[in-house]
């Protein structure tokens, strides 16, 4: 638990990238960073400004009245008056649904409010205080991150053209800086004397306030197309949405060897070794093949070596046979009941909100198709894992051999044995799709995304018409480097698509990056309410 001087910063380190691009890939901030903002949308937006301020005064004269400590008061007293260092917000229309959400919330947390719950004010303390500085202390933060953010992925020769670049440099400068500081400051004293779970409420509420502060810039309303959310930029423009990706570590927090390693009738050692000349090999394989003497790549991907990449990975491919052929001669995988991995796949850990995203597309997006391809030896241990959000048909992997009694054998179905089986699975569900499109009487477009962070993905990553890096694989990224691969940020990306108002289309050697599946989720899908 957060405790301290540090509080309100490890608040916002926990919650920043689970909310903040559900903000950044909005179309209100998309339109802000092109620079093509219909100014309807930003007028009304900056005239709900009035009503947040009014909101925060109210809130800051409730909460001082809640301190005795005279040292926090004057701290609460200083805050109050910075408040107003914004200067005259003109007070236009109305506060929209979102604004008056989040005034009701704000001054119902000052009143000791929390939950539907009134909570016992501790004066000296000031609890009531605390609360509501956690109400208002992302608002600052998220402002300045996400501008700061907009100005960092923005070409810098189109910065000065932007029409939206003094609000953006205006939220990013030192002096809101400084005002989240401080607010997180005054935060910090007065949680020192809190107790557990007046700690957990303090949290409960900074959440609940970014939550609120984001969905506010997600539903601002708009007067013009906008390349996000994907799927709603899909059917207006009449195109079928495939979403393909890998499992291990881009879904999966472990590989899914380690899983199956749990249940597997062998001993530590057996799993330790192969896995061990596994990675060696392929990181000789990784620098054997960056040894080649190539044209100097641009890092723009359009000096993209393709044919090299093709015989680097026909490389890789050869070490990923040799490690299934010793996992089968090792019997490592004989005797495995069926039930044992199906639970071994429901207690796998995932990334955080990957799981979140598939369910939403299945509830949300019934039209777009969700394929995963993957070396998993073990496709059963997949379905379990998304049961029962994903089709077993839309998986793509390797199986296990049963006998009639549902236990292994050890023998692998090699159906996505290497680089080069993920493609062909990856060209073969395209030409479904297309048969399927233009049997429907449509033109046959689709549109394909494939997220995947490994070496193994890089063939259907490129061909993609967008394909997203997730994580940090080193030889990846080092194979980027000796190939030619340009690694954009997907935000950077989208930005600029919105700037040409052109459909997405293959690039390649072209491949954007995320941090995170938010990040993913607020591209595809957008932002969701919530209760």
């Amino acid at each position: 638990m957060a405790k301290g001087k540090e509080i309100a910063g490890k608040y916002w380190e926990k919650y920043k990238k689970q909310e903040s691009p559900f903000a950044l890939y909005s179309p209100f901030l998309v339109c802000v960073a092109a620079g093509d903002l219909d100014f309807r949308s930003f007028n009304l937006c900056i005239s709900q400004d009035y009503y947040f301020l009014d909101a925060f005064v109210q809130a800051y004269r409730l909460a001082e009245d809640s301190v005795e400590r005279k040292e926090n008061k004057k701290l609460k007293h200083n805050l109050r008056e910075r408040t107003w260092g914004f200067g005259e917000v003109p007070k236009m229309s109305r506060p929209d649904d979102t604004t008056d959400k989040y005034m009701d919330f704000l001054v119902t947390i000052a009143c000791g409010k929390v939950g539907g719950e009134q909570l016992v004010r501790n004066q000296k303390h000031g609890n009531f205080a605390a609360f509501t500085l956690s109400a208002t202390a992302p608002y600052m933060r998220l402002y300045a991150h996400l501008c700061d953010t907009i100005l960092t992925n923005l070409d810098p020769n189109m910065k000065d053209a932007n029409n939206y670049g003094k609000w953006l440099e205006y939220y990013s400068s030192q002096a809101i800086k400084d005002l989240a500081q401080k607010t997180d400051y005054v935060l910090d004293i007065l949680s020192e004397s809190l107790n557990e779970e007046e700690l957990l409420t303090t949290e409960k509420v900074y959440h609940q306030a970014m939550k609120i502060q984001v969905e506010f810039l997600a539903s601002r309303p708009m007067f013009q197309q906008t390349v996000v959310p994907l799927s709603r930029f899909q059917i207006l423009n009449k195109s079928q949405l495939t979403i393909f990706s890998n499992f291990s570590f881009t879904c999966s927090v472990e590989h899914f060897s380690a899983e199956l390693g749990k249940i597997a009738v062998s001993t530590r050692t057996q799993w330790h070794d192969i896995t061990k000349q596994y990675l060696e090999e392929l990181q000789q394989c990784i620098e054997s093949s960056t040894t080649a003497s190539l044209p100097s790549p641009t890092n723009n991907g359009k000096n993209f070596h393709y044919d090299d990449l093709t015989k680097a990975l026909e490389q890789v491919a050869g070490i990923e046979k040799k490690r299934n052929a010793k996992v089968e001669e090792s019997g490592m995988l004989k005797g495995v009941s069926l039930d044992g991995i199906k639970r071994a796949g429901e207690k796998l850990v995932f990334r955080n909100g990957c799981k979140e995203f598939f369910r939403k597309i299945r509830n949300e997006n019934p039209n777009i198709n969700v394929h995963f391809i993957s070396s998993c030896w073990c496709g059963a241990l997949i379905i379990s894992a998304f049961s029962p959000d994903v089709k077993a048909s839309n998986i793509h992997a390797n199986e296990l051999m049963y006998n009639e009694e549902s236990l292994t054998t050890g023998k692998i179905v090699k159906n996505v044995e290497s680089p080069f089986d993920k493609h062909q699975a990856f060209m073969k569900v395209q030409r479904d799709i297309s048969v399927a499109v233009r049997s429907s009487g449509d033109q046959g477009k689709h549109l394909e995304v494939y997220i995947g962070g490994s070496v193994g993905d890089l063939l259907c990553l490129v061909e993609a018409d967008i394909g997203i890096v997730f994580g940090s694989d080193s030889s990846l990224r080092t194979l980027r480097q000796h190939f030619g691969l340009s690694f954009v940020p997907l935000l950077q990306g989208v930005v600029k698509k919105q700037m040409e108002r052109v459909d997405w289309k293959p690039q390649l050697g072209i491949l954007y990056t995320v941090e995170s599946w938010a990040e993913i989720q607020s591209f595809i899908s957008g932002f969701s309410k919530f209760d």
